[in-house]
């Protein structure tokens, strides 16, 4: 059954990213929209490395709760992504040290945050946009997700973490392990002479 084997790639993929450090105790969250819309969330309080597959929480698009575990606060702003991205299937979002690290610096430019510099970021990320503070669990929050899904595959959340989305879950995690070992590379090379790409060679790579 499709939805039992996504249920169990939730479960292993949740704990690869925690085994590898990319999630601490409770925190992040993920989800996959189903073909009839419905929804697999993470339940509230849970942690991603230790996900009950048949606890994983089934929501519909309005919120409602089908079956399993109370989901996760942030699954409001899931479905305001899966809204506002016909094409979108799958959500990660991670307080992953390296990107949340990024999402606590000033100065940073709201409309692209990091400057492509592999290539692998900019297919698999870029552009990365920044969302504003606010308050996590907020409906602020929430509608300012929903506003810049309509233009982003993914966004930085101010001193809080990082939203990555896909056509599947693997898609979108991949996006989140790409975008958090390029923040990490991002610190690594303050102070030294980096060869950033150069827009044509950006724009090949989008092509």
């Amino acid at each position: 059954m499709y939805e039992t084997s996504l249920r169990t790639a939730m479960t292993e993929l949740g704990a690869s990213l925690f085994d590898r450090g990319y999630s601490s105790g409770s925190s992040g969250n993920m989800s996959v929209r189903l073909p009839d819309g419905n929804i697999l969330a993470t339940p509230t309080n849970s942690s991603l490395g230790r996900l009950v597959p048949e606890r994983i929480s089934l929501v519909s698009i309005d919120g409602e709760l089908l079956a399993g575990d109370k989901p996760s606060k942030e699954c409001t702003f899931h479905r305001e992504i899966y809204k506002a991205r016909p094409g979108c299937n799958a959500i990660v979002h991670l307080h992953s040290t390296w990107a949340t690290a990024l999402s606590c610096l000033s100065g940073l430019d709201p409309a692209d945050v990091l400057r492509p510099f592999t290539p692998y970021y900019v297919m698999k990320v870029s552009p990365l946009p920044l969302i504003p503070y606010f308050k996590p669990g907020s409906q602020k929050l929430f509608d300012a997700i929903a506003r810049q899904a309509r233009e982003s595959a993914a966004m930085l959340l101010a001193n809080h973490g990082a939203i990555t989305t896909g056509k599947t879950l693997e898609q979108a995690v991949n996006a989140a392990e790409e975008l958090e070992e390029t923040a990490k590379l991002f610190f690594i090379l303050q102070g030294k002479d980096v060869r950033w790409l150069t827009e044509s060679e950006i724009a090949e790579l989008k092509a």
